[in-house]
């Protein structure tokens, strides 16, 4: 371990002892002492009080900076007045009702408008929205099998849970990736039943295509690998996915779980110019409440229509999550505020490139709309095996700093990116950067010291 990552191990555990403490009585009922394996980490994770605009307070009463917005779903910041009001006006009608109402074809027309989908159906969480998409896939083509990605990562269903962070041996060659379970508890039948490629890697997906023909239902991404990091798609990488599916008749699905919201108005499809048959949504469209939805062309969704395939849910439309959805829409993802929060991430790029540049760093910074992170690569990678190289005590060093000074840069977790919210002002953005090259001259060194024991070794 780096000695400058120890002292500053040393100063968090000296700022959040109530922190600590809370983690400790939850460990008592609740596994890993968190509700949620990625809130999980050591030595403890800051447990919040609240949170306002772009800041939230722990139970010690710092206060901190928030680009972690509950891993990406916060795009409207914490407590956004208009979302606030919304949700208020629906606690004193009614909660929930199992029941249609008219908020659903409101919010469907919202969704129609700006995605290139022509019916939707609602959830509570981006699982739910891939679950269900993939199913349908599987019904329309009358195929099992859907290729995703190594190091994609789509929810928690046994679909999903295949190669999202597999290791060396097990996952075989880069070029034709073996499927491995996410963990214990997965079938064996699920995992053959979804072949893995490497992501910016056309060849890999063509070879799984020849090995299977006429058995893959779809191909599942996120347009944007947000799984490690940053990974941006390749020049005419979606293209070519887009063609492979139209030539061996795949649906093509995209994960917009997180993109949706946060890369545009228009999400992916507008940003990259690559129509998708079914997109996925969740996480930001609530504005801060569970609220999730999946959706494609007519033909597709008419098995629903049909009873052909089943879709279900209490919590579906929830009157509360839908008035959150309505208000994010219309009062929080407008196109005034993509465009302050461009502005915004344009400052706080060009800022850390230039301390990285300044101090030497062997980093890059990789940033999209609302997305952007750090990542200390001496080039940019493209694909989950690139990812896996980086140096995760440097990483911390960094995570840890930034916090100390009271700014969250991202979720914790190396394979994380930073959100920033329509509440995010100038100012924040300086303090963020101001903490950035307080902390750089220092992680510049302790890369440097690592280079030098690799080279004498």
């Amino acid at each position: 371990m780096y000695p400058e990552l120890q002292k500053e191990l040393e100063t968090f555990e000296r700022r959040t002892p109530k922190s600590a403490q809370s983690h400790q009585k939850n460990l008592k009922r609740i596994p890993l002492g968190v509700a949620s394996n990625y809130r999980a980490y050591d030595p403890y994770p800051i447990f919040v009080k609240e949170g306002s605009g772009s800041h939230f307070r722990d139970v010690d009463g710092n206060d901190y900076l928030d680009h972690n917005l509950c891993f990406g779903a916060l795009m409207a910041g914490h407590c956004h007045p208009a979302v606030m009001k919304a949700v208020e006006k629906r606690l004193s009608t009614g909660t929930m009702f199992g029941m249609p109402h008219d908020m659903e074809w409101e919010l469907a027309e919202e969704i129609c408008d700006r995605f290139p989908v022509e019916m939707v159906r609602f959830g509570s969480s981006g699982t739910e929205a891939t679950m269900h998409a993939i199913r349908l896939a599987r019904a329309a083509t009358g195929r099992d099998k859907v290729l995703k990605f190594e190091g994609g990562y789509h929810g928690l269903h046994d679909a999903a849970l295949v190669s999202v962070k597999p290791h060396a041996p097990e996952f075989g060659d880069v070029n034709a990736p073996i499927s491995v379970p996410g963990g214990l508890g997965v079938p064996k039948t699920s995992i053959a039943n979804i072949p893995v490629a490497t992501f910016n890697d056309l060849a890999s997906v063509e070879l799984r295509f020849k090995e299977n023909p006429g058995q893959i239902a779809a191909i599942i991404l996120e347009p944007i690998m947000m799984n490690v990091g940053l990974c941006i798609p390749q020049r005419g990488f979606l293209e070519g996915l887009r063609e492979i599916c139209n030539r061996n008749g795949a649906l093509l699905i995209f994960d917009e779980v997180k993109t949706g919201a946060k890369l545009g108005w228009g999400g992916a499809s507008e940003y990259f110019g690559v129509k998708p048959d079914m997109i996925c949504l969740a996480k930001s469209i609530g504005g801060g409440l569970p609220l999730a939805a999946f959706g494609a062309h007519k033909s597709v969704m008419n098995l629903i229509s049909e009873h052909k395939v089943f879709h279900g849910g209490t919590y579906n439309t929830n009157p509360v999550s839908m008035a959150a959805g309505l208000a994010t829409f219309r009062e929080v993802l407008t196109r005034a505020n993509y465009a302050h929060v461009d502005k915004l991430s344009q400052k706080l790029t060009a800022g850390y490139r230039k301390t990285i540049a300044k101090v030497g760093l062997q980093a890059y910074i990789a940033n999209a709309g609302a997305n952007g992170a750090l990542m200390l690569y001496p080039k940019e990678i493209r694909n989950y095996r690139d990812w896996t190289t980086i140096d995760i005590d440097l990483w911390r060093h960094y995570w840890f700093a930034m916090v100390n000074r009271g700014v969250m840069p991202q979720p914790y977790w190396w394979d994380e990116q930073w959100t920033i919210s329509v509440q995010h002002t100038d100012a924040d953005i300086d303090k963020h950067l101001a903490a950035f090259e307080d902390v750089a001259p220092a992680l510049a060194k302790a890369q440097q010291e690592r280079t030098a024991e690799v080279v004498a070794h």
